[in-house]
């Protein structure tokens, strides 16, 4: 079993940044893949990135690219999604979840532990 726990949201002005942190417990993450998804009041939960447990390759969603970027230190267990040029869309709760068997990365049922998640309110 895998625990993981995000913390680093927050309240935060359009523009500016965050860095979500996961940190894993119960067992190494180092073997899995870890990715970020996302989701907003009324909607449903949505990809955000993804990478392999090499960081060798990575998959970021479309409003993703050039603003965020995940990163893992196999290490500390942990998992990191920094945020750049916040906008009042990206406001969600954020979660991270890991991957033991790869894939597409971007697909929710690839992921079989999830945390609890870390609410990000970006204002305007």
């Amino acid at each position: 079993q895998v625990q993981l726990v995000e913390s680093g949201g927050g309240l935060v002005q359009a523009g500016g940044s965050l860095r979500l942190s996961c940190v894993a417990s119960g067992r190494t993450i180092r073997n899995d893949a870890m990715g970020w998804f996302r989701q907003a009041p009324g909607k449903e939960r949505e990809f955000v990135a993804a990478l392999t447990w090499t960081g060798g390759r990575t998959n970021y969603a479309e409003f993703a690219k050039g603003r965020f970027t995940i990163s893992r230190n196999n290490a500390k267990n942990t998992v990191y999604l920094q945020m750049n040029s916040l906008k009042p869309e990206d406001t969600a709760v954020y979660y991270c979840a890991a991957n033991p068997g790869g894939g597409t990365l971007y697909k929710e049922y690839e992921y079989d532990y999830w945390g609890q998640g870390t609410q990000v309110t970006v204002y305007s």
